[in-house]
């Protein structure tokens, strides 16, 4: 019999399946943080998690709340400078994956963090890009993690904080930029991987429950479906008795 799980909760273990013992991975806080841990602390227990503050190696008990937290510095490997961290580690080609989310996305996994509206006007005003836009050119490949819904799906950003393959498709490669870019967007209701050739995001798999029309409801363009698209295979009880566990510890060090 399948347990019960919720699509937050789908999402982050779809994403944790996807890294390797052996991937050396730059976090970001929130759904990629809870994915990244949740891998080391099933099938990826040697993977090293790199966290923007300059810890390498963090091993956190619960998820951080910042890259500012001090559980990832005190479970670190090690603390390097943010300098070190990006020219070194990130710059010098030595992280195989990063890991981001962001507030809106179009489908060519380009990544908006900064406004929504225009940007001499904007209706909001985002957090901006921090490291994002140089993890999404310098690391290996790229996985992103995000809720699908119109307000974040969209068919045109208003603004590009983080390049995936670029407005059409085509300019991360003219560019020259080697590394892979976005090769996996993973969401509530489904993943999508690049398209061999014109790089626009294909769903490849749909999550239990879930139906195309549904995902079409909450995507901002005409999403396309891969051939061979398959069934995300469900949760495990290990895995979301390991999830939940880890949030639950989170919640309650964070309310004491």
């Amino acid at each position: 019999m399948m347990a019960d799980f919720t699509r937050n909760e789908m999402m982050t273990i779809v994403a944790a399946r996807a890294l390797k013992n052996d991937d050396v991975c730059f976090v970001g806080i929130g759904a990629p943080s809870a994915a990244c841990n949740l891998a080391r602390l099933t099938h990826a227990p040697q993977i090293t998690l790199i966290y923007e503050s300059g810890t390498i190696g963090t091993r956190p008990n619960v998820l951080p709340l910042s890259i500012g937290d001090g559980e990832l510095c005190e479970t670190a490997l090690t603390t390097v400078s943010v300098p070190e961290m990006f020219r070194y580690w990130l710059q010098g080609g030595r992280i195989t994956v990063g890991f981001l989310g962001g507030a809106q996305i179009d489908k060519f996994a380009n990544i908006n963090t900064t406004v929504v509206g225009d940007y001499a006007k904007p209706k909001v005003r985002l957090p901006g890009g921090g490291g994002a836009p140089e993890i999404a050119t310098n690391c290996g490949e790229i996985f992103i993690t995000m809720a699908m819904g119109k307000r974040a799906f969209l068919d045109k950003l208003p603004f590009i904080t983080s390049m995936g393959h670029g407005p059409t498709g085509a300019e991360r490669r003219a560019m020259g930029v080697k590394s892979k870019g976005p090769t996996r967007l993973i969401t509530d209701m489904c993943v999508f991987e690049p398209d061999a050739e014109t790089k626009e995001m294909t769903i490849v798999s749909i999550h239990p429950g879930v139906t195309r029309e549904e995902i079409a409801e909450n995507c901002g363009w005409t999403p396309r479906f891969a051939g061979a698209c398959s069934e995300t295979p469900a949760p495990t009880a290990q895995e979301l008795e390991v999830l939940r566990d880890i949030q639950a510890r989170t919640k309650a060090a964070h309310a004491a």
